[in-house]
């Protein structure tokens, strides 16, 4: 059959779809980004927020009208919204043929043949284990860089997230499959690896009785052809000592963190079910700064959690202002069903919490601003990410920037270059979040 997949959600939702992808094409299926020539619709769903769950019904019900009025044969759920809706989805929407949930994603092709045959199907396996990657994955980066993902699930049991009911408890990938599947993308032509998980520090303690990402550090770092690994998904408290070592030690390992921390006062940590303290976040920082003085941080925010008050969105402001994160990203606090904090008192309106999520985009664009503005005539190595239509000029990324989510540098150049590709450049300027500048002879 003919193909459409829609991958919705985070980055572990796109590795699922690219094994996905995989199994389908080992059993001769091929693939269309035109949803009227598919004879078969995937939805790889998400459902982490309630503007994701809205976007996954969304799709889910404009790819339904295409079974209903068009040439879709069959028309599948994958991924978490079908792991927490499954019943609802097969009763409220006929148009779905079957759903696979978060651990089931490699019975796909199954799924598709019942389909073919006239039959239903239903595979929501126990959040236990992991799933048997017996196919290749097919790339959907365009092969210069690709998401590692390193474990499945989550132990942190946060009172606003419901990703351990939808994902389960944390569970390492091994050591060895890993290193097979980082050789693996290499010859591939991969040269960034990006190391995803719900929680990258705690990797190994279930397999290895202690944290191991350093020793998975070590031994990515000796993998020929990769040039850049990225970590993504540091929980604060998480991140040791060794880690930190081997993040200075492996020239691979850029100088990049990403450590969501949510919040910054005491009780708004305390009620999301956070293990950190304001102390212990500002002397984590501090320290990584120490350590690591080109290191690059990101972080993420959660604005209006229920019983925020304006002393302590104003308290987050004035930590932002000192801190100067180099990344950030901001989100309202959406109440999920199921979790402890979506029956707190205290909870806001969406006008207000988007006001205080304003507050803070609009104070970090200030920010990185001023340091664009110091990056110049600074010297750093980027990976080509393609070229300008019309112009002899290149996109590319720096080490500071991770695919999707960050800034680019543009470059302007009459050489020519390929997707992947690793420039010197000097920084010339900035414009808000990007940077401009030439490439070094």
């Amino acid at each position: 059959m003919k193909v459409l997949i829609i991958s919705l959600g985070c980055d572990k939702n796109l590795v699922d779809t690219e094994f996905m992808i995989g199994s389908l094409q080992a059993c001769g299926h091929s693939f269309t980004n035109e949803e009227d020539k598919a004879d078969a619709i995937i939805v790889n769903s998400c459902c982490f927020i309630n503007d994701a769950k809205e976007e996954s019904i969304n799709t889910i019900l404009e790819m339904a009208e295409h079974k209903k009025h068009g040439n879709c044969k069959a028309l599948i759920v994958t991924g978490c919204l079908a792991e927490r809706y499954h019943d609802e989805i097969l009763e409220e929407i006929p148009e779905v043929d079957a759903v696979l949930g978060t651990n089931s994603y490699e019975e796909i092709a199954e799924a598709l043949s019942e389909v073919q045959n006239g039959k239903r199907y239903v595979c929501c396996h126990a959040l236990e284990g992991l799933p048997l990657h017996k196919a290749k994955r097919s790339l959907t980066t365009g092969g210069h860089y690709a998401h590692l993902k390193i474990a499945e699930g989550c132990d942190k049991h946060c009172s606003y997230c419901i990703i351990p009911k939808i994902r389960g408890a944390y569970r390492s990938v091994p050591m060895e499959e890993l290193l097979a599947q980082a050789r693996e993308l290499a010859d591939w032509g991969v040269k960034e690896l990006i190391l995803v998980a719900q929680e990258t520090t705690l990797y190994g303690v279930d397999l290895y009785g202690e944290k191991s990402l350093h020793v998975l550090l070590d031994k990515l770092n000796e993998v020929p052809g990769i040039q850049w690994i990225r970590i993504m998904y540091c929980y604060p408290e998480e991140i040791y000592e060794e880690l930190i070592a081997s993040i200075k030690r492996n020239k691979k390992v850029c100088h990049y963190l990403d450590m969501p921390i949510q919040h910054i006062n005491d009780t708004i940590l305390q009620r999301m079910g956070r293990r950190t303290t304001k102390a212990e976040l500002t002397d984590k920082i501090a320290h990584l700064k120490q350590e690591i003085p080109d290191i690059t941080l990101r972080t993420t925010l959660i604005a209006g959690f229920p019983g925020e008050t304006k002393e302590m969105h104003e308290e987050l402001m004035y930590f932002l202002n000192e801190t100067e994160f180099d990344r950030l990203g901001a989100f309202t606090y959406s109440p999920e069903e199921g979790t402890p904090a979506a029956g707190f008192a205290g909870q806001l309106s969406e006008e207000q919490k988007e006001a205080w999520r304003d507050d803070i985009m609009e104070l970090q664009e200030e920010i990185i601003c001023d340091k664009n503005e110091e990056m110049k005539d600074q010297e750093l190595w980027v990976m080509i990410e393609g070229s300008m239509e019309g112009a002899h000029a290149y996109v590319g990324r720096t080490y500071r920037d991770a695919p999707e989510i960050d800034g680019y540098i543009f470059i302007d150049t009459s050489e020519t270059l390929m997707t992947g590709d690793f420039v010197k450049v000097r920084v010339t300027g900035a414009y808000e979040y990007d940077l401009i500048g030439e490439m070094i002879p």
